[in-house]
């Protein structure tokens, strides 16, 4: 053999295993281990404490943070705020003041009603959803979220999005509706062919010791009102569709039906057995544009925002008989209830300083607070139904407090 050829080749031989061995120290001390999973910090999920339930003292709360536009934290400045807040405001003033709302309202459940990050704003969606929601799941309270029209601007799907927030600590959050079977209340199954990802429904039990400690006394509907659809050449927002309204109706009339079947007394009368319910969604619906709404509290600010398209959400809503208010969000400058064919119809006011606002005018929260009625020796039904706006000014303050509903004798 050619003394020359022989070196060649054992210099190719050397150089190949140079090669090897530089591609396996790269991959054991970068690649593998962002690919690997970590055994000892990986964990399930927290779980919340199931069913939800009211309160010894009757009572039941609910935060509603509406509109949070979360982008990537401490680097993503405020908008439509004073001059002099500008430099050193940013995603964490939305951090402090979701803290400081569930510390002074301590509420048993928070609902998260849309665009709760600025998809065009948020770099990496996991990431933007994890701290828009941390201080939640710090808390350990039990919270549910749907979309809006900005959270799929981002590096996720709606549908990628309703199932890692559906994964979360202490998220009720459920990509896909279930319903009970009736020869098995505890089995679920997911309902085909239904429009949107994000509609599920929620159910309150009574007060411990109470007779209605192990059934439902208040219901929770949660509906994906989609983002954004073309109609006849026009660009629109979207509606909810007839599928999920179709989904809606038999839910109600499930629960209506276990509740009226029921072994326990009625609270006061026939209609007692009835339990109310309240509605979440982002995207108003097109006759809160139309009007007229009656009985406004709080403040009208702006030119409601909504699909061309009237799906017959109010009336589907007026003819399930349950359902006694309506939480959106959309329009952060409207913070009013009014009535539209007999149900209140809620805004939350914009909570985010990265959405627009008004300077001067301080971000806003609502609580929905839930009282039960008093039997002859323990509490019974659901009696009333309040809520209030808080201010992220420096006392928190408490503004148009008002009465949704009560139950009648």
């Amino acid at each position: 053999m050619d003394p020359g050829n022989s070196m060649s080749w054992i210099h190719s031989f050397l150089y190949l295993c140079l090669v090897i061995a530089s591609v396996h120290v790269l991959n054991t001390i970068f690649i593998s281990p962002k690919l690997a999973l970590d055994h000892q910090n990986a964990r399930v999920k927290r779980v919340a404490p199931l069913p939800l339930r009211f309160r010894a003292d009757g009572t039941f709360t609910i935060l509603q943070v509406a509109d949070m536009h979360f982008g990537n934290g401490k680097l993503t400045r405020c908008r439509d705020v004073l001059e002099s807040e500008f430099e050193y405001c940013s995603d964490l003033n939305t951090t402090r003041f979701l803290e400081k709302m569930i510390q002074l309202e301590n509420p048993d459940f928070v609902a998260f009603t849309g665009d709760n990050i600025f998809g065009s704003s948020a770099s990496d969606a996991a990431e933007s959803l994890l701290e828009a929601f941390g201080p939640v799941m710090k808390s350990g309270i039990p919270w549910a979220a749907v979309l809006g029209n900005h959270d799929q601007e981002s590096t996720m799907t709606r549908e990628e999005l309703m199932s890692f927030i559906s994964l979360m600590d202490f998220s009720l959050s459920q990509t896909f509706p279930s319903v009970e079977e009736t020869s098995n209340h505890n089995k679920q199954h997911p309902v085909p062919k239904i429009d949107g990802f994000g509609n599920f429904d929620l159910r309150v039990w009574g007060a411990p010791g109470s007779s209605f400690a192990n059934s439902s006394v208040l219901n929770l509907y949660f509906l994906d009102s989609g983002d954004r659809a073309f109609v006849d050449g026009i660009w629109t927002y979207d509606w909810i569709k007839e599928s999920q309204l179709n989904w809606l109706r038999r839910v109600s009339q499930k629960v209506q039906e276990q509740k009226l079947d029921s072994k326990e007394s009625p609270i006061v009368s026939p209609h007692s057995t009835i339990s109310p319910s309240l509605a979440f969604f982002h995207i108003p619906i097109p006759e809160i544009k139309q009007g007229p709404i009656y009985n406004v509290v709080g403040k009208y600010r702006e030119w409601v925002a909504c699909s061309l398209v009237n799906s017959g959400v109010l009336n589907t809503l007026v003819s399930m008989g349950d359902v006694k208010a309506v939480f959106i969000g959309h329009d952060h400058k409207n913070d009013f209830c009014g009535t539209l064919g007999g149900l209140w119809f809620c805004y939350g006011g914009g909570f985010g300083y990265h959405g627009y606002g008004k300077a001067g005018w301080p971000r806003r929260s609502r609580v929905i607070l839930a009282e039960l009625a008093k039997g002859e020796k323990s509490w019974s039904g659901v009696g009333r139904i309040k809520t209030w706006k808080r201010l992220d000014d420096e006392k928190l303050s408490k503004i148009d407090e008002q009465i949704l509903w009560e139950r009648r004798p």
